[in-house]
C-alpha cells in the first residue's frame, strides 16, 4: 500500500521529516526518564539482568534510534534513499517487537489479576502501534516514491547521473 499524501494535507516529504523528527524528540525524552525515574525495567527475555544494564541497553537502542532518524532526515532533505533505507527496514522491525511488547505486557495484567490496566495498556498499545504504522508507510511511500524518480530519470542511488554508455 503506498500513500500520496500524509494526514491528507502534507506531502510525504513533510511526513518523513515529521517522523524522523519525533523519534528524536521521543528518544531523548525516553533517554531522560530512563535515567532520572527510579522504575524497575524489564526485558521480555532476560529477566535476571541487573537494572543498570537493562538501563544501558534501552539507552544504547534509543541512541541509535537518534542516529537512524538523523539518516531519516538528512535522506529525506537530499533526497538520499540509502539514507533512509536503514530506518525503513529498522522501522518494520520495530513494528513486530512493539506489537510483541503490547500484547505479551496487557497479558501479563491480565494473568496478575490487573484487568483494568492490561485493558487500557491493550487499548494505548494498539493505538500506538496504528500510528507507527502509519508513520511507517508515510516513510516508505515517499522512500518508494524516491526511488521511482531516480529509475525514470537515470539517477543512481547516491543521486548522481548514470553516465554510462555502450560503445
Amino acid at each position: 500500500m503506498q500513500l500520496t499524501t500524509c494526514c491528507k494535507c502534507y506531502s510525504l516529504k513533510t511526513g518523513t521529516l515529521f517522523t524522523g523528527i519525533l523519534g528524536i524528540v521521543l528518544s531523548i525524552i525516553s533517554l531522560i526518564l530512563i535515567f532520572t525515574l527510579n522504575v524497575e525495567w524489564k526485558t521480555i527475555l532476560i529477566d535476571i539482568v541487573d537494572q543498570s544494564i537493562v538501563r544501558i541497553i534501552f539507552a544504547i537502542n534509543l541512541c541509535m534510534t537518534i542516529l537512524i532518524s538523523t539518516l531519516l532526515i538528512v535522506g529525506a532533505l537530499k533526497k538520499k534513499t540509502f539514507l533512509m533505507l536503514p530506518w525503513v527496514v529498522l522501522g518494520l522491525i520495530l513494528a513486530v517487537g512493539l506489537l510483541v511488547s503490547v500484547l505479551y505486557t496487557s497479558i501479563m495484567f491480565f494473568i496478575y489479576h490487573d484487568v483494568i490496566i492490561g485493558i487500557l495498556w491493550l487499548i494505548i498499545g494498539l493505538l500506538t502501534i496504528v500510528i507507527y504504522v502509519y508513520l511507517w508507510l508515510v516513510v516508505y511511500s515517499y522512500f518508494q516514491q524516491l526511488r521511482y524518480d531516480k529509475m525514470n530519470s537515470r539517477i543512481d542511488p547516491y543521486g548522481r547521473p548514470y553516465n554510462y554508455r555502450r560503445p
